[in-house]
């Protein structure tokens, strides 16, 4: 592994292809070239004018993962994940920053084949960036475009040395070139490529480019920072009525409830309770019974029969839902003041963190990738619930949480303008 030297400053509109061919670099067959990606945005015309690299990194985001200070992680344009969207101010005249190329893996194409013609070598090419890395110090090198490499090596399906079978490893190989030609090319040196040699089986007539690397939303854990997940959940709650069949972790919602019980709540009290229907003759045997309760209450009210059944109906998401939860609230730790108008306030204060659980057990399902619908009808039929789900008398449900699988994208929310619920004094 070498780096080439006598490349020199790059301009818009130059041929990098050209540029290592005339450093007369001694390529074979099989080598790798590691060509640092800033040499590639000049030649590409990708340095701008911008007084304000903030208004740069605007510009260049997709979804903002995490900040702290003025620190972004962003997705960028490219769809990496990466600190400032890979847009940097050094190397580059004042007033002005380098973006990264627009489409790092057909600027690693165009250099491997600027480099057969040129040279008539088959070669391999990476082209890197720095990146830092979650729980890790430091900076590395990592592919952000590739050419003609097989970015990643899938040993699943094979078995190490005892014989025991691999299931999840799959080597990030253009990263581990990137990392190590930046041991020979240094931050500084002036030396933006590399060559690699004696890995010849990495190099082959692939479509893959280093788009490959990149994981995709769905299967990304860490997708978002702290704050930024937690205003996510907010946002993508939404009261799901249609659920698949597909079964809920109860672990899931153990967690949920676990995230439940922060909620502020006065004089130090935990006013929750959560009532978990995981059998389905449990859910039955409850619904069933709320439902000839309510009947029978509309019934007393004058309902019509077509009115009352229109009234069932839209109780029935807690039917098509495949675990239930009913809330409850404990007054226990309740201040007692013996007068009318102090007592209900304290029983407001509450119902205030009651409601305050239920949301924070919400959120978290929607964290964990399930949909609920809160709905409020077990409140009519207090007595009929704490019967057939055997609850102490001083447990007072609030409402039942049909949890599931959404069968279908939740419609969009109206949106909402925040100024419109803000008085300010």
């Amino acid at each position: 592994m070498w780096a080439l030297a006598g490349i020199g400053e790059v301009r818009d509109g130059d041929d990098v292809a050209k540029l290592i061919a005339a450093t007369e670099p001694g390529l074979a067959d099989g080598d790798v070239l590691l060509v640092t990606s800033k040499i590639v945005s000049k030649a590409e015309g990708r340095i701008v004018a911008a007084d304000d690299r903030e208004a740069a990194i605007d510009a260049e985001t997709v979804r903002v993962v995490a900040r702290r200070g003025p620190l972004r992680i962003v997705e960028n344009r490219q769809g990496l994940v990466m600190a400032a969207a890979g847009v940097d101010a050094s190397n580059t005249p004042a007033g002005t920053v380098l973006l990264l190329p627009v489409d790092p893996d057909a600027s690693a194409r165009a250099i491997r084949e600027g480099l057969r013609q040129t040279l008539g070598v088959d070669v391999g090419v990476i082209v890197t960036d720095t990146f830092g890395r979650p729980w890790r110090n430091g900076l590395t090198d990592v592919a952000i475009g590739a050419a003609g490499v097989r970015v990643l090596d899938d040993l699943r399906g094979g078995s190490d040395a005892h014989g025991n079978p691999l299931s999840a490893t799959v080597v990030a190989t253009a990263d581990e070139l990137a990392a190590a030609g930046d041991l020979v090319k240094g931050k500084a040196q002036g030396l933006p490529v590399a060559v690699v040699r004696g890995l010849p089986h990495v190099v082959a007539d692939v479509d893959e480019g280093a788009r490959a690397i990149v994981r995709v939303g769905a299967d990304d854990m860490f997708r978002l920072g702290t704050s930024e997940a937690i205003r996510e959940a907010v946002a993508q709650r939404r009261t799901v009525r249609e659920f698949t069949d597909e079964p809920v972790d109860g672990g899931a919602v153990r967690r949920a409830v676990a995230a439940a019980v922060t909620a502020p709540a006065p004089h130090h009290t935990t006013p929750w309770r959560f009532v978990l229907l995981e059998s389905a003759s449990a859910r039955a045997e409850l619904l069933d019974a709320m439902r000839d309760a309510w009947i029978a209450d509309l019934r007393r009210d004058g309902k019509s029969e077509e009115s009352i059944a229109k009234r069932v109906r839209r109780g029935e998401v807690l039917r098509r839902a495949p675990y239930l939860v009913v809330p409850c609230l404990v007054m226990d730790g309740a201040h007692h003041y013996g007068d009318e108008r102090r007592d209900a306030a304290e029983r407001e204060m509450f119902v205030v963190a009651a409601g305050a659980g239920v949301q924070n057990f919400l959120v978290a399902l929607a964290g964990e990738r399930l949909g609920s619908a809160w709905v409020s009808s077990t409140m009519f039929c207090r007595d009929v619930v704490r019967d057939v789900l055997g609850l102490p008398e001083g447990w007072d449900p609030m409402g039942a949480i049909a949890v599931g699988h959404a069968a279908a994208e939740p419609k969009e929310r109206p949106e909402r303008e925040a100024s419109a619920f803000i008085e300010v004094r």
